[in-house]
């Protein structure tokens, strides 16, 4: 996989950065969806492919990024195909903080040293080039705009930045309700992000551990023959974090 395109934790993150504080909004919420972006990432790349609501190995071969690739290794290591919500649901300690350091690496963002309260030493991130956030946001507000279905890409990383709850974030207010509901609606548009949204927001509502029941209209399939999640319908509620939950990275 070539480094001439943002994957989609990237720009998922690149979304959630505050630019004035430097902080991640939805913090909790965005590490599952962090998770969940690299399946779709993966999916795109060819590597792995829906099953239903599970995750299957369909090409073991690399792409190149190495935190992708760790993904995929322990996915092709679980032998079976994987429920993406048990997936997603998995302890992903620092998977944050990785894609922070590489945005740094890569001098998408620099870090800001501080301190809490004047003793916790705290670490903040600013973009560095505003364009690239900006045209991130011009291809949603695009989508949202014209209502022509978007690329998948796009579609993905709309249903991501709904089932982490950045629709307050980017839309906020009564003004950006219409909005928020448009880019919820985005989700349809790519089986993949609909089924990995679906997931995070299980994950997030504790209802993990049932399968998901096949909602889909009849002739309407998914990849691996069942049927793919509708997301206009029946949307789960999103869990109450406050309208703008935020963390700082250590």
């Amino acid at each position: 996989m070539g480094r001439s395109r943002r994957t989609i934790p990237e720009e998922l993150l690149l979304l959630a950065l505050d630019p004035t504080t430097g902080t991640t909004a939805q913090p909790q919420s965005l590490d599952l969806g962090l998770a969940g972006a690299q399946l779709v990432e993966l999916a795109l790349a060819g590597r792995i492919a829906p099953d239903g609501d599970r995750i299957a190995v369909v090409v073991p071969r690399p792409t190149g990024d190495p935190t992708l690739d760790c993904a995929l290794e322990l996915l092709r290591r679980r032998g079976a195909p994987v429920r993406a919500v048990h997936w997603i649901g998995g302890p992903r300690l620092g998977l944050r903080q990785t894609y922070l350091s590489h945005l740094e690496r890569c001098g998408m963002v620099h870090a800001v040293a501080g301190q809490m309260c004047g003793v916790l030493p705290t670490t903040r991130y600013q973009a560095t080039d505003t364009e690239i956030s900006r045209e991130i946001r011009a291809r949603l507000d695009s989508a949202i705009r014209t209502g022509v279905p978007p690329d998948p890409r796009t579609a993905a990383l709309a249903a991501l930045a709904h089932a982490v709850g950045l629709g307050k974030h980017l839309y906020p207010g009564n003004e950006g309700r219409s909005s928020r509901s448009r880019l919820r609606d985005l989700i349809r548009h790519d089986p993949m992000g609909g089924l990995v949204a679906h997931a995070v927001m299980d994950v997030q509502n504790g209802v993990a551990a049932q399968p998901r029941r096949n909602s889909a209209p009849a002739g309407r399939q998914a990849p691996g023959g069942r049927g793919a999640p509708e997301p206009a319908r029946g949307v789960p509620a999103q869990p109450r974090h406050g309208s703008m939950a935020r963390a700082v990275a250590h």
